[in-house]
């Protein structure tokens, strides 16, 4: 049941506890409270709505790889991955430290931002023709019980 209400709301997170026990054939008090629990164990953990930069005026977006030096980690933290063009930032395994998605009003702005990431170290950087996947919702079928 949890999964079936997990799938919903990741889908649509403005469903209404009405509709959502309608669907999974539970009463709306007994939904409310399995969404709650689900909060309060911290699985659900906010609701958001999935904004498309580009129709914002932010055509360009990229994907900066970035190999910080250890002793600059926590400046490249405060002054780089809080910076407003960053809308994802991970830490990684590998060559680079880190992952940012960043998004950008003209090329000359993501050339701004990638000199302010080269101050902490080496940096790779990709443009995003498109994405063929994004936002996916965590499903039931990655633990291998369909």
């Amino acid at each position: 049941m949890d999964w079936q209400l997990l799938d919903l709301l990741q889908r649509d997170g403005r469903m209404t506890f009405a509709e959502l026990a309608k669907r999974v054939s539970l009463s709306a008090p007994a939904t409310t409270e399995r969404v709650r629990r689900l909060e309060q164990a911290g699985v659900i953990t906010g609701y958001a709505a999935v904004v498309a930069p580009h129709r914002l005026g932010l055509p360009i977006e990229a994907i900066v790889r970035v190999r910080v030096r250890s002793l600059d980690t926590p400046r490249f933290r405060e002054r780089v991955v809080t910076a407003p063009q960053v809308l994802d930032a991970d830490h990684v395994t590998g060559d680079d430290c880190w992952l940012l998605r960043v998004v950008c009003r003209t090329m000359a702005g993501l050339e701004e931002f990638v000199e302010l990431a080269q101050r902490y170290g080496d940096t790779t950087t990709s443009l995003v023709f498109s994405s063929a996947a994004r936002n996916r919702p965590v499903t039931r079928e990655l633990f291998g019980n369909p």
